[in-house]
């Protein structure tokens, strides 16, 4: 059993993040970067925290999106939990797959705020953006292998 209060973390964490960034996790496994991103240390633990809120309102939105589309091709059951790799999945495999759509430059890490924004200016709204496309990095995406 764990030593530690999770409740106390909990409310520990909801007063150090003002604004939740929705790609922590990707963020955290290193797949993509944001140069919005704070990253804070809370019980031992390292937690991703957004700088603006512009950006984190329209990240929001793009996660949302790229959960209802990666539903389907994750096999990811509506009104449950996302379960860890498969977060990882359409968190890394969608900024990345956004940053193929847009043609970024190869070898470059894809930064989440950034190509929310180059995408917005291309597409017009986040609500136009070719998820078909973006799902095909979705389902390739390969999350590191566990330590063992």
């Amino acid at each position: 059993m764990s030593g530690y209060n999770e409740d106390a973390y909990r409310e520990a964490r909801q007063s150090a993040i003002t604004l939740a960034c929705p790609f922590e996790r990707a963020l955290l496994s290193q797949c993509v970067v944001c140069f919005k991103a704070r990253k804070l240390l809370l019980a031992e633990r390292e937690v991703i925290s957004c700088t603006e809120e512009r950006a984190c309102q329209l990240c929001q939105t793009f996660h949302a999106t790229l959960h209802d589309n990666a539903r389907f091709a994750l096999h990811v059951e509506p009104h449950q939990p996302w379960p860890f790799g498969k977060e990882i999945r359409a968190q890394c495999g969608g900024v990345q797959g956004l940053a193929e759509v847009l043609e970024t430059q190869p070898g470059v890490q894809a930064d989440v705020a950034l190509l929310v924004n180059e995408g917005i200016l291309k597409y017009g709204d986040l609500d136009h953006f070719p998820y078909s496309e973006i799902m095909r990095a979705v389902v390739h995406f390969e999350p590191r292998p566990r330590r063992s």
